[in-house]
C-alpha cells in the first residue's frame, strides 16, 4: 500500500519554527506585528511543507470575503467598452493594490444593480465598494446618502466635500483648471474658451472652470460668457462644441477642454475648418489619457496620477473595512506640456 502524504497544519509550522500558532497565522498574513526574521522563517517552512492557507475557511471564521467590488459607471463611448478611458488607466493600479493587500477584485458596472449595499456587502460578495464615475451628480448623491445610512464601506473617485464623510478621493480639479489657464495666459493668450459641462450636475468640470476663471481674473481678464460652451465628455461633443464656438465669430486663440476626450474632438473640429493647432488655436485638455500623447499634435494636458489614486482608493477602503476613520483627500494634478499649445500669434518671434 502506498502511504498517504501527511496534510500539514499551521500547528506543524509553529512547532518547527518554535513559535505559537497565532504567530504563524499572522506571519502568513504578512502582519506588521510579526518581526521580519520570524515572518521569513515561518513562510520558508510553509513553502517547504507545501502549506497553503485555506482562504475560504479563514474568511468564514472572520466573516469577511477578502474581496473588493469595483463598480464603474457605464459611459457612452465610441467603442464597445462603455468605460471612460481615464478609468481604464486606474483599473490596473486598483487591481494591483488589492492583490498586494490580499484582496480579490470583483468588477462590474454600477447600472447593473439598484442596491449596491445589498447586492455586494449584505450578500457577502464583497467587503466594500469602490465607485468610479457617475452620471448626474445630484441624483448620484442620493445613492451615496443611502450607502452612508446603511453604514456601507465604500470609496468614491469624485468630488470631495463634508457631505462625503471621508469616503471621497479626487483630483484637485480647481487647481488643475488654474494651471491649464495660467499656462495659456503665460503664452500670451487672453481670449480663452472653455468647453465642458460646468454645472452643479458635474461638479468636477465646474471646479475646473472655477480654477480657470480664477487664473483669468488674477491677470485682469474677466471671463467672457460667450467663450463658455457646454459639452458632454465625448470626442463628438467636443467636436460639436468647438464648431459652435467658431461659428460665434469670437476672437478665441486658445481653448481649454474639461477632458482629453473633448480636447481631441476640439482638435479635429479646428482642423476640419482648415485651421491649425496650435498656430491658429491652442488646445489644452485634462486627464492625460494614453491617447493624448499620440494625436497630432500631441495634447498638452493636466495629468491626474492614476497609479497613486488607485492605490489610495484601495488603502482607504481597507481602512474603512477595518473600522478606521479616514479623511477625504485630494490628489495634486500636474501640467504636461506637449505640442498642442503655442504662443499667441502676435507674440511669436519671426
Amino acid at each position: 500500500m502506498t502511504k498517504k502524504n501527511k496534510t500539514h497544519t499551521s500547528f506543524d509550522i509553529a512547532y518547527m519554527a518554535g513559535v505559537s500558532q497565532p504567530t504563524v497565522s499572522r506571519a502568513l498574513r504578512n502582519s506588521p506585528h510579526v518581526s521580519e526574521k520570524t515572518r521569513l522563517k515561518v513562510q520558508a517552512i510553509a513553502q517547504q511543507l507545501n502549506y497553503h492557507v485555506d482562504r475560504n475557511a479563514a474568511n468564514l471564521r472572520s466573516k469577511t470575503t477578502k474581496t473588493l467590488a469595483l463598480l464603474i459607471f457605464e459611459d457612452p463611448t465610441l467603442d464597445d467598452s462603455q468605460i471612460n478611458p481615464f478609468f481604464l488607466a486606474m483599473l490596473g493600479s486598483i487591481t494591483r493594490s488589492a492583490a498586494l493587500a490580499g484582496y480579490d477584485l470583483l468588477v462590474s458596472f454600477q447600472q447593473l444593480s439598484n442596491d449596491w449595499h445589498s447586492d455586494y456587502e449584505l450578500s457577502h460578495r464583497a467587503d466594500g465598494l469602490i465607485l468610479l464615475g457617475y452620471g448626474d451628480f445630484i441624483s448620484y448623491q442620493e445613492k451615496l446618502t443611502q450607502l452612508n445610512k446603511a453604514n456601507a464601506h465604500f470609496m468614491i473617485w469624485g468630488p470631495t466635500g463634508a457631505q462625503q464623510l471621508g469616503h471621497s478621493l479626487g483630483c484637485d480639479n480647481a487647481l488643475g483648471g488654474y494651471l491649464a489657464c495660467r499656462h495659456l495666459l503665460d503664452l500670451g493668450h487672453r481670449n480663452i474658451a472653455f468647453i465642458g459641462e460646468a454645472s452643479r450636475h458635474y461638479p468636477e468640470y465646474l471646479l475646473r472652470y472655477e480654477g480657470f476663471q480664477r487664473a483669468l481674473r488674477e491677470r485682469g481678464v474677466e471671463p467672457d460668457p460667450q467663450l463658455l460652451v457646454f459639452s458632454d465628455n465625448l470626442e463628438s461633443s467636443g467636436y460639436d462644441a468647438t464648431l459652435k464656438l467658431m461659428s460665434l465669430n469670437t476672437s478665441c486663440t486658445a481653448l481649454f477642454a474639461g477632458s482629453d476626450l473633448m480636447a481631441i474632438g476640439a482638435v479635429n473640429a479646428i482642423k476640419s475648418r482648415g485651421l491649425s493647432v496650435p498656430k491658429d488655436i491652442a488646445v489644452i485638455g485634462f486627464d492625460d489619457i494614453v491617447t493624448a500623447s499620440h494625436i497630432d499634435p500631441p495634447l498638452t494636458t493636466i495629468h491626474q496620477d492614476t497609479n497613486l489614486s488607485g492605490k489610495l482608493l484601495v488603502e482607504n477602503l481597507i481602512k474603512l473595512i477595518n473600522g478606521e476613520s479616514i479623511e477625504s483627500m485630494l490628489v495634486q494634478p500636474t501640467l504636461i506640456v506637449r505640442q498642442s499649445c503655442g504662443a499667441r500669434p502676435e507674440n511669436r518671434s519671426t
